[in-house]
């Protein structure tokens, strides 16, 4: 069939009653969830605008909460600075194990295992928060704190791994391994179908050649598939950026800027101080908090369209 012959097709379609109410019901459901997204923001804008007008600027870029002074001042840039830095010690966690699962999954397991592999990762993304939260509490933690003595003992003139603690219970190193399991699965899943896209003819080419699993994935499935992989990262920081409950469990919440070592026991992230200090706040301070949902929306709402984007792009890349 003719490209002129498909279009005069597509012109003369008629929709059936049931394609025009499935399309009406799509298009209804899109809008509404568009119009509930609209009026969180609003309400969030009302109930903070007054922080943003007070603070100004610093309210993003300040070290300061004190909300007992006679004029409270409030400032978020430790907690803005801790979900960043916690969201990267996942993001460095769980991309090679994403990336290497995904391969693993795509291109090497066969059959019934590979679709167990698959049934794990989509139920390891369906596990609630409080439940990694808990498991982080008293399962990792007591394990992960060997590895953090382990780091400083070896690699203590690193700042990062300095601690003048005697362990690391309750840091930014443990939330960053619990961030690090609560993303991979969505990682894991953007970047299988990603490299499902990827021609197969190339893979072979590549062990035709002499070419072994990991040299495959480096020069050929990786490249080939970067920009999708990029996306899955992004979705995945999204992700780690308005984790709440698990880092508030494994976390010590202390308002100062740690920019150095990650095993010292402080450190927090907006959403952990939202949830610690919602249940006490005072009227002025509620609004504080608010405030500070809003700059966490604008983040996590800016890097999940920049991933969106990004995926998009190389699907239409892939396909042409």
């Amino acid at each position: 069939m003719s490209k002129t012959q498909s279009r005069i097709d597509l012109k003369s379609y008629k929709p059936k009653d049931a394609d025009r109410v499935f399309f009406g019901g799509a298009s209804l459901a899109a809008a509404l969830s568009l119009l509930l997204v609209l009026m969180i923001v609003a309400f969030l804008l009302n109930g903070s605008w007054t922080t943003f007008q007070q603070q100004g600027l610093k309210f993003v870029t300040g070290s300061i909460w004190d909300s007992a002074s006679e004029t409270p001042t409030f400032q978020i840039f430790p907690m803005l600075y801790g979900s960043f830095l916690i969201s990267a010690l996942g993001l460095v966690i769980a991309v090679p194990v994403s990336i290497a699962t995904a391969y693993f999954i795509q291109f090497m397991a066969k059959g019934i295992f590979a679709k167990v592999a698959i049934s794990i990762i989509d139920l390891l993304a369906a596990l609630p928060s409080i439940l990694i939260a808990m498991w982080g509490l008293l399962v990792l933690t007591p394990v992960a704190t060997g590895w953090s003595e382990l780091l400083t003992k070896h690699l203590g003139f690193i700042p990062i791994f300095a601690n003048d603690e005697p362990n690391a219970f309750r840091s930014p190193f443990i939330a960053g391994f619990v961030v690090a399991i609560m993303v991979i699965p969505i990682i894991t899943s953007v970047t299988r179908e990603v490299m499902s896209r990827v021609d197969k003819e190339l893979i072979a080419a590549a062990f035709a050649l002499g070419g072994t699993s990991f040299s495959s994935l480096r020069r050929v499935v990786i490249p080939t598939a970067r920009s999708g992989i990029l996306g899955g990262i992004l979705l995945g920081l999204g992700r780690a950026l308005g984790e709440t409950i698990a880092i508030y469990y494994v976390l010590n919440l202390l308002f100062e800027t740690n920019f150095y070592s990650i095993l010292e026991p402080r450190g927090g992230s907006i959403a952990s101080l939202i949830i610690s200090r919602f249940g006490e706040a005072t009227p002025v301070e509620l609004r504080a908090l608010m405030a500070a949902g809003v700059v966490l929306f604008v983040f996590t709402l800016i890097v999940n369209m920049l991933a969106t984007a990004i995926v998009q792009r190389s699907e239409k890349r892939m396909a042409s």
